[in-house]
Parts: C-alpha cells; sequence; structure tokens
C-alpha cells in the first residue's frame, strides 16, 4: 500500500513541474515574438555593372589625354551655374547605367600664385564635402609621366564620395570629382564606388598633358 504522504509529495511535485513546463512555453512564445518585432536588413537591387573597353580621351580644347571605360560618356560642359566655365575643358564623364558623374575641370597654370590658388580651391571644395562625411582620407598620386596629385575620400553621407587634383606643377590642372545622381545612402553605393575606383585609378594613372 503506497503511503498517503508519499502520494501528496508526488502530486506537489508533479504539479510543480506542469507549472514550470507552462512558464516555460509562455517565455518561448515571448521570445518569438519579440524576435518576429526585430526588423529584416535593407535589401538593395542588384547592381549589373557595365563591361570594360578601355578607350582614349582625346577632345578639341583639352590638352590632356587618359584612358578611360568606354562605358563612360565623355559630355563638354557649355555652361556653369549659368555661367561659361573658366577654360573650354570643362567635361563630365557620364555613367548613366550606374547613375554617376565624374566631374572635370582643366585650369591653366599662368603663375605661381595661379597654382597656390588653384590648390586652396580643391581643399575648400574637400572642407565641403567633408562636413557631411565620417571620416576623410588623403592619398598623394605620382604617377609614371610624372604628374602629381592628391586623392581625398570621403565616407558617410558625404555629397561625393571621393574627389582628387593632377598637375604638372608649372602649367597644367586637371580637378575632378565623383557624384551620384541619387540620394547618397552609403551601403548601397558602396559597390558602386569600389567599382569606378578602380577605373578612376586608370584614368589617374595614365594621365598625361600635352
Amino acid at each position: 500500500m503506497i503511503n498517503p504522504i508519499l502520494m501528496k509529495s508526488l502530486h506537489v511535485k508533479a504539479s510543480v513541474c506542469i507549472v514550470a513546463m507552462w512558464v516555460l512555453l509562455i517565455f518561448i512564445a515571448g521570445c518569438g515574438e519579440e524576435a518576429a518585432r526585430i526588423p529584416k536588413p535593407r535589401a538593395y537591387p542588384r547592381v549589373e555593372f557595365p563591361t570594360r573597353n578601355i578607350v582614349q580621351f582625346q577632345q578639341a580644347d583639352c590638352p590632356l589625354t587618359f584612358h578611360y571605360p568606354d562605358y563612360m560618356q565623355v559630355i563638354r560642359r557649355e555652361n556653369f551655374f549659368d555661367e561659361k566655365p573658366a577654360h573650354p575643358c570643362w567635361f563630365d564623364l557620364d555613367v548613366p547605367s550606374l547613375g554617376a558623374k565624374i566631374h572635370c575641370s582643366y585650369s591653366a597654370i599662368e603663375s605661381s600664385k595661379g597654382f597656390d590658388a588653384l590648390v586652396t580651391d580643391a581643399f575648400k571644395m574637400s572642407d565641403r564635402i567633408n562636413q557631411r562625411a565620417n571620416y576623410m582620407d588623403e592619398i598623394r598620386l605620382k604617377n609614371a609621366q610624372g604628374l602629381s596629385g592628391l586623392l581625398m575620400e570621403f565616407s558617410g553621407s558625404a555629397a561625393s564620395p571621393l574627389h582628387f587634383y593632377m598637375t604638372d606643377s608649372t602649367s597644367h590642372f586637371l580637378k575632378a570629382s565623383l557624384y551620384f545622381q541619387t540620394k547618397v545612402i552609403p551601403d548601397s553605393l558602396a559597390p558602386i564606388t569600389e567599382f569606378l575606383k578602380a577605373d578612376i585609378a586608370g584614368i589617374i594613372n595614365s594621365m598625361q598633358f600635352q
């Protein structure tokens, strides 16, 4: 015959176990609901990158040449903020398939003061861009043709992820900036920026003045 006290003890333990199981199930269900509230990472459209076929840049009124991919379209700029450019060699390298443009402006160096003014203007532009950037990195440039310059790369919500200038320090100066024709979302534009940086490097390395 089973001891009544033992039976009561077993009954109490069974009840405790049942209650504990219900508490555990409620906790698990609650965790599942909480996890369901966590938003999924934003998905960005897949980017189809264009094929690279390298061609040579040669334009009238532009005393320079370089190699660039033919998916970029050369568009001469007749006006700059409703005014004529300071030199006729102002143009865009347009990339409609990626919604990007590289604004390029050439200036002739008239004197040492003129050179200093051009460099100062390039830094003023970087300061304006850097106001919305999280970080700026400066990279000194030098190519096999003896030209030198500076590339300024920006991270975060900057209007331009990079711009650079190349010069021979005596007669020629080219300034260029990369812009996107859309709202700057760093995560979604990062793959496109990296793709374009490879071709910008090719432009810099092959550039020479005439």
